[in-house]
């Protein structure tokens, strides 16, 4: 029985000695920073089903990506709506994540796992219909209030201006 023990033991051992370290280097950071996730946007690597657990800490290095044009097509999708969106511009996306990062802060009715809407597309809030707007001045607007609604509150604890919406004083909201 000793015998039996001293082998488990050493077997264990010689697995544990043999591993390579290195080999979780193949598996993507699960929550990457701010850089890391723009490369992977970019480059239409990013591979994770979810948004990364951004924090408010993270907005100013997502906001001088606000105006970004590129077009990307790798990107989390919410698996609840109906619409699939197979591509969306790299700006739009990176305010959809500062969006997620204030609906997961707030408890968002709308939030879904990490997805503070159904889609990284904006619609018009003035309509009772579902009228999706996809122009590059609704980005512009959007880019603009989302800077001027940290711009204006930075300076404050977070918890005093999450529930502010961003788009409050625009004609969009998030699809």
């Amino acid at each position: 029985m000793k015998t039996l023990s001293y082998l488990i033991i050493l077997v264990s051992l010689t697995i544990l000695i043999s591993c390579n370290k290195n080999d979780t280097d193949e598996y993507p950071n699960p929550n990457p920073n701010v850089e890391k996730y723009i490369e992977l946007l970019k480059s239409n690597q990013y591979d994770s089903l979810n948004p990364p657990a951004f924090t408010y800490i993270d907005i100013p290095a997502l906001l001088k990506y606000r105006n970004e044009t590129q077009t990307i097509t790798n990107f989390p999708h919410n698996g609840i709506s109906s619409l699939y969106a197979p591509e969306c511009t790299l700006g739009m996306y990176v305010l959809w994540t500062i969006e997620s990062i204030r609906a997961v802060a707030i408890n968002s009715n709308y939030l879904i796992m990490r997805f503070p809407s159904q889609n990284p597309i904006l619609s018009l809030r003035i309509s009772d219909e579902l009228i999706l707007v996809y122009t590059n001045e609704s980005h512009q607007i959007a880019a603009k209030a989302y800077y001027d609604w940290w711009e204006n509150n930075k300076h404050k604890s977070f918890n005093e201006f999450k529930n502010i919406d961003p788009l409050k004083s625009t004609n969009y909201r998030w699809h």
